[in-house]
């Protein structure tokens, strides 16, 4: 399948998929919940109409966000293939970063899953810091410092799927093996990674 075909089905199965989770969780309701003990009826409401008028917003969002993650992480992978001397085309990295994203899609799956079946009473921030299979859920972040939670979730099964997908799907377009291919995702992403998330944990601490 094509790229841009591939992208569509990405955005398409992510807005679905995300409705579908807010509907099934009541979302809505637990974050009304949230607020009626911070703000007045009068305030709520107004902040209701407010998400109901920019809603649409979210439709356009979405894809804007996808667009540019999967952007950059071409780029870092085109820099990792120009660092370990492998020619490769730009289109076909971003073919293979948008096949890796679907990975990513199965985690509001679980996350749904999980909310609905298993732990059927929950807060906003339960919704919020879960990341389903990630470091965080094993300590748990009561009493965490909130610096600590991000890199925490990043610490999770999917996101090594994730890398392996990729490593698998460019060691195939170079034609060496999946081992090398880990190695200049690794080398690339991996640092682009580290980075991001030392840079939120950065922001995380000066608004703290």
């Amino acid at each position: 399948m094509k790229t841009n075909h591939l992208f569509i089905l990405i955005v398409l199965s992510s807005i679905i998929l995300s409705y579908c989770s807010k509907l099934l969780l009541k979302t809505d309701v637990i974050t009304i919940k949230t607020l009626a003990e911070q703000l007045t009826n009068k305030q709520i409401n107004e902040m209701i109409a407010f998400q109901k008028k920019w809603q649409w917003l979210e439709y356009i969002i979405t894809p804007l966000l996808l667009v540019v993650k999967i952007s950059l992480v071409a780029v870092i992978l085109d820099l990792g293939c120009f660092i370990f001397d492998k020619k490769i085309k730009y289109k076909q990295l971003l073919n293979i970063a948008v096949k890796a994203e679907f990975i990513l899609l199965s985690v509001i799956v679980f996350k749904t899953i999980w909310f609905y079946v298993f732990q059927q009473e929950y807060t906003l921030e339960d919704l919020q810091y879960f990341y389903p299979l990630s470091a965080l859920n094993i300590i748990g972040y009561e009493g965490l410092e909130p610096w600590y939670i991000y890199p925490l979730q990043v610490l999770n099964l999917f996101e090594l799927v994730y890398w392996l997908i990729i490593a698998y799907l460019l060691g195939k377009a170079l034609k060496i093996s999946t081992d090398k291919g880990l190695g200049i995702v690794a080398s690339s992403y991996g640092i682009g990674l580290i980075i991001w998330v030392v840079g939120v944990m950065f922001l995380t601490l000066n608004i703290n």
